[in-house]
């Protein structure tokens, strides 16, 4: 029969016990693998120590650090805008996301409120962000078990999710489009903007799932290969603090989106009423690379159900919230004309007058495609974060990974870490 998974309920299925380290403890005959750091089903740049008993994985040690880039020491020497440009290179797979969770405690730090056209456009990016993030994970976890085709299926629609991204920004691979309060630019045109998501949601991901789905759903080399592997318990996972697709499928109800609303998330998002968008969790029980697997493939389908709420409501209005405008940038036409907006882009750039940053601590959180993506600022009062700390998905789920591969076997290492969908620009600080 085939696997489905609906919102908030799960699935039955037998898992065998990998309780295998304790009747190999004393086993003579180990050797020494290196899985990594350059190794086509890492993905990218990590390393994993395999000490092996045959086939079998008796321990395995994640080593970290190749991709050391210092991303919180710069956040000291870039003011609140500029350190953007930083931290879209952490999860690179959807970088808009990481753009809207910087800004998003940002704004939390300076209690700035932004408007009904900026909140919808950013929960828009941030779901296509989620489906990009998505896409590549699934199709690649397809890739890793030999099933080249759906990796194409889902990357060749992450090309056109680009597209869009380079229209609104100018930049396909790293947008760096948000700004404290707003963006760096308007929406070029709104019916523009509105065809290409239209296109997207309603003919092209429809069609990308399609393919995934009757090719991998009902294969029995690709279920058998996910299926008891990798198991997380919903107590582990709470215990690990694991959070996002990886900890719903092991029966943890937990989503920053229901539980601690944002943006067009929340109700009253445009201050006349309005709801806010409806979409359902989906949660599974079995906590293995299958289940992992089948709620991204669901949250594909919510991602697209918000899209389809809000893209054809796009509020007018300025982008950038005015109520304080000594935090955005003024628009170019405007620095010509007036000079109000020139003083203002001066203090902004060139002097530390124009952030007027409180001095305290603040805490700022999204559900990234991934999980929880944070970020916690001390602010001195001056335009550049005194300390930033970055709270990834990804470093938190690293952890549980040797812990996932005791007794499996060596087969079993790039499903369970597809499945985890570990990014190394998150690894290192």
């Amino acid at each position: 029969m085939p696997y489905t998974l609906t919102p908030d309920e799960g699935y039955d299925v037998d898992v065998e016990s990998t309780a295998y380290l304790d009747d190999h403890v004393d086993a003579p005959d180990r050797w020494v693998l290196n899985f990594g750091p350059q190794h086509p089903a890492t993905h990218t740049t990590l390393r994993i120590v395999l000490e092996l008993d045959g086939e079998r994985v008796v321990r395995a040690t994640p080593h970290i650090g190749y991709l050391h880039s210092g991303f919180e020491k710069l956040a000291e020497h870039h003011d609140y805008n500029q350190y953007v440009c930083t931290v879209s290179r952490m999860d690179y797979v959807s970088p808009i996301v990481n753009d809207i969770a910087w800004h998003h405690a940002v704004e939390t730090l300076f209690g700035i409120d932004l408007t009904p056209r900026c909140k919808v456009v950013r929960t828009i990016l941030a779901e296509l962000g989620r489906i990009q993030n998505h896409l590549l994970c699934v199709g690649a976890a397809a890739l890793d078990l030999g099933a080249f085709t759906g990796f194409l299926y889902g990357f060749n629609e992450r090309e056109f999710i680009y597209d869009i991204m380079d229209y609104i920004s100018g930049q396909r691979f790293h947008p760096d489009w948000t700004r404290v309060g707003g963006a760096m630019r308007d929406i070029p045109d709104d019916d523009v903007f509105r065809r290409m998501v239209r296109e997207f949601i309603d003919v092209r991901l429809p069609k990308a799932m399609k393919d995934i789905e009757t090719l991998l759903n009902r294969n029995r080399i690709f279920v058998d290969r996910l299926r008891g592997v990798g198991v997380i318990t919903r107590d582990d996972a709470i215990a690990w603090s694991l959070t996002g697709p990886i900890a719903r499928a092991a029966g943890v109800r937990r989503d920053l989106r229901k539980d601690e609303p944002y943006l067009c998330y929340a109700d009253n998002w445009d201050g006349q009423g309005a709801d806010a968008v409806q979409f359902s969790v989906p949660i599974a029980q079995d906590g293995d690379c299958l289940s992992r697997y089948l709620v991204r493939l669901e949250e594909l389908r919510q991602s697209r159900r918000i899209i389809d709420q809000l893209i054809d409501n796009i509020p007018k209005g300025p982008i950038d919230t005015f109520a304080d405008a000594k935090y955005c940038v003024p628009d170019k036409a405007d620095v010509y004309a007036s000079i109000e907006s020139t003083i203002q882009l001066f203090e902004i750039f060139m002097t530390n007058r124009g952030w007027d940053a409180p001095i305290g601590e603040a805490y700022g959180a999204i559900e990234s495609p991934n999980g929880e993506l944070g970020f916690y600022i001390v602010a001195d009062g001056s335009k550049c974060a005194w300390r930033a700390k970055t709270r990834p998905p990804s470093f938190i789920h690293f952890q549980i990974f040797p812990k996932l591969l005791e007794g499996h076997q060596l087969a079993d290492v790039v499903a369970v870490l597809g499945s985890l969908n570990i990014i190394a620009a998150e690894l290192d600080r």
